[in-house]
Order: C-alpha cells, then sequence, then structure tokens
C-alpha cells in the first residue's frame, strides 16, 4: 500500500544504540529506510536527479554495508518492500547533526544538506528502479 507522507523535517534526536531516529520532545520523529548500499546508492542517484528536494538526510553504515534513509515518522507501519526494512523511532534515535550518529557510519547525504525526511513513496518508486538497474547490469555480465 503507498500512501503519501509530508517531507516533515527531523530535527533533534538523541543517541541511542537503536540505530534508530526520532526527535526530541516537541519536534518531528523519523522512521530509517535501511537498504543494501549499492542499492542505496543507485536510489540516491535516481532520486538527486529528480525533484532538488526528494532525498533527504541518508546514512552510510560501512560496517553493515547498508544506507538508511529518513522517511517520515509511521512509514514503518506500512512498509512492505521486499530487501529492505524500515524501523520505527518509538521515541528513541540518533542526533541530526554533522557528526557521525553511530561509530562505523557517517552521512552519505547529511542534515543541512538535505532537511528533509524523503518521502516514502518517491523513495519507493526509486529503490524500485535502482533494483531493476542492478539486476539489468548483472544479467549483462
Amino acid at each position: 500500500m503507498e500512501t503519501s507522507q509530508s517531507n516533515d523535517p527531523c530535527t533533534s534526536p538523541s543517541p541511542s544504540p537503536s540505530s534508530s531516529l526520532s526527535s526530541a520532545a516537541g519536534g518531528t520523529a523519523c522512521d530509517l529506510v535501511t537498504v543494501p548500499t549499492r542499492q542505496g546508492l543507485e536510489a540516491v542517484d535516481i532520486l538527486r536527479r529528480g525533484a532538488a528536494d526528494a532525498v533527504g538526510p541518508v546514512l552510510h553504515d560501512d560496517g553493515c554495508g547498508t544506507l538508511g534513509f529518513l522517511v517520515p515518522a509511521g512509514t514503518a507501519a506500512g512498509w512492505d518492500l521486499p530487501g529492505s526494512t524500515c524501523t520505527e523511532t518509538n521515541g528513541r534515535g540518533l542526533r541530526l547533526n554533522p557528526e557521525p550518529p553511530v561509530e562505523g557510519s557517517d552521512w552519505l547525504l547529511p542534515p543541512g544538506e538535505a532537511d528533509l525526511a524523503t518521502d516514502p513513496v518517491v523513495l519507493r518508486r526509486a529503490l524500485g528502479e535502482a533494483a531493476r538497474l542492478i539486476e539489468a547490469a548483472d544479467n549483462c555480465r
């Protein structure tokens, strides 16, 4: 089920070992869609070729080989895209600042350069297109 959600800014989350994202009291919480790095990088390229604000902050976790896209809170409840996960924040999370939020990770697109959460409908389309491009490239080998 695809439902469009607003691109609310994700502000002031506090650190947590859970690798989820949320805001401090009174702010807007964010969920985190995690995908394999290769698919995520393709999706970032697809999103950046589109509308200027189509992609929000993106976290790269080198140790796990994943990219995490910040999406509006509540996205996890309806997220069902194979090959990805969407983590609810439940009031815990990482602080959105220029510093790497978790050891072994870093911002691919840091807050400030990309202030809005990525629209989950737009992200789903980009991830699907990225998966098709990767499959086509792998089949040409």
